[in-house]
């Protein structure tokens, strides 16, 4: 069973810095996308950023294109997520993701039922 721990989260000022990690116990080979994903307040859940875990192609949605940098440390089984120049909008809560390769459904790299395992989520808010 592929469980996904995220840690990072927090309160910041629009313009910080923050770092996500996540654990993604029994990375093995069937797994071949992780991702980040979020949901603020009345919001849907949105792709943010995915990464293959063979070819480490990364995949970011608009909004966050040249300030997230998502990143994958394979041999510690811990994903990153770099959050640069936050903004308010910025504000959900974060989740880990984790996609089996052998899945049927495939709706792309930062599509919510593409994904299979979720972590419990880390809160961020950023503050104007």
């Amino acid at each position: 069973q592929v469980r996904p721990v995220e840690s990072g989260g927090g309160s910041v000022q629009a313009g910080e810095t923050l770092r996500l990690s996540c654990t993604v116990s029994e990375l093995h080979s069937n797994i071949n996308y992780i991702g980040w994903f979020r949901q603020a307040p009345g919001k849907e859940r949105e792709g943010v950023a995915a990464i293959n875990t063979g070819d480490l192609l990364t995949y970011y949605t608009d909004s966050v294109k040249g300030r997230y940098i998502i990143s994958l440390d394979i041999a510690k089984k811990m994903l990153y997520l770099d959050m640069n120049n936050l903004k308010p909008e910025d504000t959900a809560m974060y989740y880990c993701a984790a996609r089996l390769s052998y899945a049927a459904t495939w709706s792309g790299p930062l599509a919510e039922d593409s994904f299979h395992y979720w972590g419990q989520g880390t809160q961020v808010t950023v503050s104007s």
